[in-house]
C-alpha cells in the first residue's frame, strides 16, 4: 500500500442502529474504490466487515471491524461499528480510534436508540460528524420525514446539502446544494454516475434548499456573514471553506442520503468524507491522564490499543490508533499501562479479518500487531520516556448473569483456555466461578451478548456449554434463642467414640456473620479439643439447616459438657457440636435471607411508570430519583432473585433505550410464603433430604 502521509488519511467510525446498513455502505464504499471487485451483501454473508461466523449467520454486526481504501490520492480507515445496544461497549472503544463519525439513519426506520446513543457518544467525545440517510430506494422511504426526525433529534445544526432526485424505488440520484450539480446513477450496482441538469421539477424546492443551507453556513462566520448580506449568495468556494470549519467546530452536522444496496449516491458520500470530515493533524493537542501529544510525524512514537482480537492463526492481535510519531515492524515500544517493554509482532493494515504486512506506520494511521505478551485493550505503546498514557477505555459493567455447565469431560477441560480469550477479545464479558455455588458465571451485557459468547466457545474453541439460570447465594439465619445438648457416643467393640457439649445459640446484627465463644470452666472439656467443637460448628454451619444454606448472623456459647479419658477424640467433639448446632438452630426459629442489590436504572421519562411498575412488582424498594442528562436515573432495592429477568424486560419496555446498573447490597429476610418454595427447590436439588426439612 502507499504511505499517506497524516493530511491525507481519514479516519472515521460508521455509526447507527442495528440494520441501518452500516455494513452495506462499506461494502459500497469499497467496491467504489475497488477494494474489492464485486459489491457484497450482508445476506450473501461475504462482506468485508462481518466476517465473524455469529455475525454471517445473524446477519448483525457484533464486532467493530477495521477496513481501508483508497479514494482521490487519500487513504480512508473505516470501523464498522455495532448497532445494537449489547455490542455498543465495542462501538464507544472504537470511537477513540477515529477523528470522526458518520452516523447512518435508515430513512425508513428513521430515528432509533442506536442512533441516540451513538450520537451522544459522539458528543461525549466531542468528534465531528456527518449523517448519512440510508436505504433511500426502500419502500415507505421518506427523505423530509427523515429529516425533520434527525432535526428534532439532534437540533438545527444538522442540515441537508444534497437533495433527492426520485422517491423509493425511483430513487436514482442527487443534487449537490453546495456545487448546484446533479448527479444520476446507473441501474446494476455499478456505482458509475453521470453529471445532469438539475431535473426542472425539483428546481425551485433546490433553489430554496440552497438558500437555506447557505444561510446556515454563514451564520457561524462573521466574515461570510457580511458577503451574504452584500452579495445574496455565497461562491462554492466560500461554502466550502466556512462549511468545513463549522463541521471542524460541531456546529454543523451536513446530511447525505445513499442507497447502499443499490450503490446509488455512495460515491458522493465518499467525496464529502475527503472534503468535510478533518484529517488527524486537525485534531487538536490530544491530552491524556499523563502528558500529551501533538498529532504529527515528528514527535514521539504514542499510540492507544483500542481493540484486541483473538485469532486462531495469528494470536492476540492489537489494534492501535498511531497519535504521534512513526513505529517499525520489527521495534520495541514501552507500555505505559503495564511499565514493561514490548516487542512487536510485525505490523499490518486490517481489511476486515485479511492482513496486509507494512513495514512502517505513521502518525494517524491506524495499524495492527501481533503476539504482544502484556498488552491489552485500553493500554497507551509509545517510545519509553514518551511520557505520555492515554486515558484508559472504561467499559460498561454486566448487567445479566447465567450459569453454564461443560456438557462433557473434555468441554471441561478445554474451558479455561477458551475463557482466557473470550475476556481478552470481550472486557465486558465476564466468566468466573461463584466460590459459594460453585457454578461457572458467565456475564455480559445482555442475552444476545451471553448467547454469543456461548455460541464463541463452541464455534471457535469447540467448547459446548449449557446456560442456565445462576444459583442464588441465599443465607440461613436464626431470629430467637436455644440453649442444647449435642451428645455422640458410640461403641463398637475395642475403642468408642465419646463427645458430650451443652451450647447456647442467639442471633447477632445482619453482616456479622459468626462468632464463638468459650465459657467452659473447671475443664468439663479438655482445653484441646475445644478447637473441633468449633470447627464442628463451622462445617455445620456451612450447609445450614432449612434449605442446606451457610447459616450467618448468630453467636455460639459452649458453656459445659463431658468427656472420657480413653473414647474421647476430636472428631467424636466435632461430632457432637455438629449435632448440637442442627438442633439449636431448629429451636431458634431459623429463617432464610436472600441477597439485596443496588439497582440503578436509566430510562427516558416516557417510561418512568412503566419501571416503577415493574420494580415494584419485583418486591422492590424505590429509593430515590435523579436527572441525569436527558435519562431519568431510578435507584431501588430489589431482591436479586427478582432480576434474573430484568434485563429482557427492560428492553421490551424502553425500546432498548433503558439501561441499568446491579451490585449487592445486604441480606434481606425472605416473605414467609416464599420460603417454602426455596426449601422445596433445595430438596428437588438434593441440597437438603426431605427428612432434614
Amino acid at each position: 500500500m502507499k504511505d499517506y502521509a497524516a493530511d491525507k488519511i481519514r479516519n472515521i467510525a460508521l455509526i447507527g442502529h442495528g440494520s441501518s446498513g452500516k455494513t452495506s455502505l462499506a461494502a459500497a464504499f469499497l467496491f467504489n474504490a475497488r477494494a474489492t471487485t464485486r459489491l457484497t451483501k450482508v445476506d450473501a454473508g461475504n462482506t468485508i466487515t462481518d466476517y465473524d461466523q455469529d455475525e454471517i449467520e445473524r446477519k448483525i454486526s457484533i464486532n467493530s471491524a477495521l477496513c481501508h481504501l483508497e479514494w482521490k490520492d487519500h487513504k480512508i480507515n473505516l470501523i464498522d461499528c455495532p448497532g445494537y445496544t449489547n455490542f455498543l461497549w465495542d462501538t464507544r472503544a472504537s470511537l477513540r480510534a477515529v477523528d470522526a463519525g458518520a452516523v447512518v439513519v435508515c430513512s425508513v426506520a428513521g430515528i432509533e436508540v442506536g442512533t441516540e446513543k451513538g450520537w451522544a457518544m459522539l458528543e461525549d467525545l466531542e468528534l465531528p460528524r456527518i449523517i448519512i440517510i440510508n436505504k433511500m430506494d426502500r419502500e415507505n422511504s421518506d427523505f423530509r420525514r427523515t429529516v425533520e426526525a434527525v432535526q428534532q433529534a439532534f437540533g438545527r445544526k444538522a442540515v441537508p446539502i444534497q437533495f433527492p432526485i426520485g422517491k423509493e424505488k425511483d430513487f436514482k440520484g442527487v443534487v449537490d446544494l453546495i456545487t448546484k450539480k446533479a448527479y444520476l446513477f446507473e441501474d446494476g450496482n455499478s456505482g458509475k454516475m453521470k453529471e445532469v441538469e438539475v431535473p426542472a421539477d425539483i428546481k425551485d424546492v433546490v433553489d430554496k434548499k440552497i438558500e437555506e443551507l447557505t444561510e446556515m453556513v454563514a451564520e457561524n462566520d462573521e466574515q461570510l456573514m457580511e458577503k451574504y448580506f452584500e452579495n445574496g449568495k455565497l461562491s462554492s468556494e466560500e461554502l466550502v471553506s466556512g462549511l468545513n470549519k463549522s463541521i471542524l467546530d460541531r456546529d454543523f452536522y451536513p446530511i447525505f442520503m445513499a442507497s447502499a444496496l443499490s450503490n446509488i449516491a455512495t460515491q458522493p458520500v465518499l467525496e464529502g468524507m475527503i472534503n468535510c470530515l478533518p484529517s488527524p493533524l486537525q485534531r487538536k493537542e490530544i491530552k491524556g491522564e499523563q502528558g500529551a501529544v501533538t498529532p504529527d510525524d515528528k514527535g514521539p512514537f504514542t499510540a492507544l490499543v483500542y481493540k484486541t482480537i483473538s485469532d486462531p492463526y495469528t494470536g492476540r492481535i492489537s489494534i492501535m490508533r498511531i497519535f504521534s510519531g512513526t513505529v517499525k515492524a520489527d521495534a520495541t515500544v514501552y507500555n505505559a499501562n503495564k511499565q514493561t517493554n514490548e516487542k512487536l509482532g510485525g505490523l499490518f493494515f486490517l481489511q476486515g479479518k485479511e492482513q496486509i504486512q507494512t513495514t512502517l506506520a505513521r502518525a494517524g494511521d491506524i495499524v495492527a500487531t501481533a503476539k504482544l505478551k502484556a498488552t491489552s485493550t485500553g493500554d497507551t505503546l509509545s517510545d519509553k520516556g514518551a511520557g505520555v498514557q492515554f486515558a484508559s477505555i472504561k467499559f460498561p459493567e454486566p448487567s445479566i448473569s447465567f450459569a453454564i455447565e461443560p456438557k462433557t469431560r473434555a468441554d471441561e477441560d478445554r474451558i479455561s483456555q477458551a475463557i482466557h480469550r473470550i475476556t481478552d477479545e470481550d472486557p465486558t464479558a465476564r466468566i468466573e466461578r461463584d466460590p459459594e455455588t460453585a457454578q461457572l458465571i458467565i456475564s455480559g451485557n445482555g442475552q444476545l451478548h451471553v448467547e454469543i459468547i456461548t455460541d464463541r466457545l463452541r464455534n471457535k474453541y469447540n467448547v459446548n456449554v449449557d446456560l442456565k439460570p445462576p444459583k442464588i447465594p441465599y443465607r440461613e439465619t436464626i431470629k430467637g434463642k436455644a440453649d442444647v445438648q449435642g451428645k455422640y457416643k458410640k461403641q463398637t467393640g475395642g475403642r468408642g467414640q465419646y463427645g458430650d457439649v451443652k451450647i447456647k445459640i442467639e442471633p447477632m446484627a445482619r453482616g456479622t456473620d459468626f462468632e464463638f465463644e468459650n465459657k467452659i470452666f473447671g475443664g468439663a472439656i479438655p482445653k484441646n479439643y475445644i478447637p473441633s467443637v468449633e470447627k464442628g460448628v463451622q462445617e455445620a454451619r456451612k450447609k445450614g439447616v432449612l434449605a442446606g444454606y451457610p447459616t450467618v448472623d448468630f453467636k455460639v456459647i459452649l458453656y459445659d459438657g463431658s468427656y472420657h479419658e480413653v473414647d474421647s477424640s476430636d472428631i467424636a467433639f466435632k461430632v457432637a457440636a455438629s449435632m448440637a448446632f442442627k438442633k439449636a438452630v431448629k429451636e431458634a426459629r431459623p429463617t432464610i435471607l436472600e441477597p439485596i442489590m443496588n439497582v440503578e436504572v436509566y430510562t427516558p421519562e416516557t417510561y418512568m411508570g412503566d419501571i416503577m411498575g415493574s420494580l415494584n412488582g419485583r418486591r422492590g424498594k424505590v429509593q430515590g430519583m435523579e436527572q441525569k442528562g436527558s435519562m431519568r436515573q431510578i435507584i431501588a432495592q430489589v431482591p436479586m432473585a427478582e432480576m434474573l429477568d430484568f434485563e429482557p424486560s427492560l428492553t421490551s419496555i424502553t425500546g432498548g433505550r433503558g439501561s441499568f446498573l446491579m451490585e449487592f447490597s445486604h441480606f434481606e429476610e425472605v416473605p414467609g410464603q416464599l420460603q417454602q418454595k426455596i426449601i422445596q427447590e433445595s430438596v428437588k436439588e438434593g441440597r437438603i433430604r426431605q427428612e432434614e426439612k
